[in-house]
């Protein structure tokens, strides 16, 4: 490996590698994060035979403070209220309410966007491999993981083909398995450890749902 993935299928294919223990499981899925999580989610899928769907999260923050994030909406309802925050914020419950159900609208509209009419994937009782394309602060992934939570998966293994040394802590006890391909300690960003990386389209992460693994019944 010389540090430099050529895009995100390729990255997906090596990471896959790493996660073979999960290969022919049918409680196993994998959970991409769009848009950039999507190709390389969808080669460990299909490496390792397994269901793929999609974790769509919206990170909602504190109204006089965007950057700091109170809750996290993922797609099919689940959601993670980091209540520390919300009591700090002197938000009133009305404001939380609001601010809750604008940011609800998000996960809805590109659930529909992107699986149309397909039902979501089941969680519950289910080792849960989320897929990036690369982690960086953390605080991204780390959300939608606590949203995840609340929908009961028996396991969840956070893989990335490359995240900064540490990475692993940045997560936490969100995850119950970090992998991940590449920990230079040089990182700077996600985007410099790939020849290609172009934008991920919402029709490319719409084509490959469609090519994905059958799903489990």
């Amino acid at each position: 490996m010389n540090g430099l993935f050529t895009d995100r299928a390729a990255a997906g294919r090596i990471l896959a590698r790493h996660l073979q223990a999960y290969a022919g499981r049918d409680d196993v899925v994998v959970l991409a994060l769009p848009h950039g999580g999507v190709p390389v989610a969808w080669e460990v899928a299909r490496a390792l035979g397994a269901e793929l769907d999609l974790l769509i999260v919206r990170k909602l923050g504190v109204p006089h403070q965007p950057e700091l994030t109170m809750s996290a909406i993922a797609g099919g309802g689940a959601m993670y209220v980091n209540q520390q925050i919300v009591a700090s914020s002197c938000m009133s419950l009305q404001q939380q309410e609001g601010a809750i159900a604008t940011g609800s609208r998000e996960p809805a509209r590109r659930e529909v966007l992107y699986r149309g009419t397909r039902e979501p994937a089941r969680i519950e009782g289910r080792a849960v491999i989320v897929v990036d394309d690369g982690v960086a602060t953390g605080a991204t992934m780390r959300a939608a993981l606590m949203a995840l939570r609340s929908a009961k998966p028996a396991w969840i293994v956070v893989a990335v083909p490359v995240a900064p040394s540490g990475a692993q802590d940045l997560i936490g006890t969100a995850a119950d398995e970090f992998v991940c391909v590449l920990s230079p300690p040089d990182f700077r960003s996600v985007g410099q450890y790939y020849r290609d990386f172009d934008q991920i389209s919402d029709e490319q992460v719409r084509e490959l749902l469609v090519h994905a693994v059958p799903r489990c019944k």
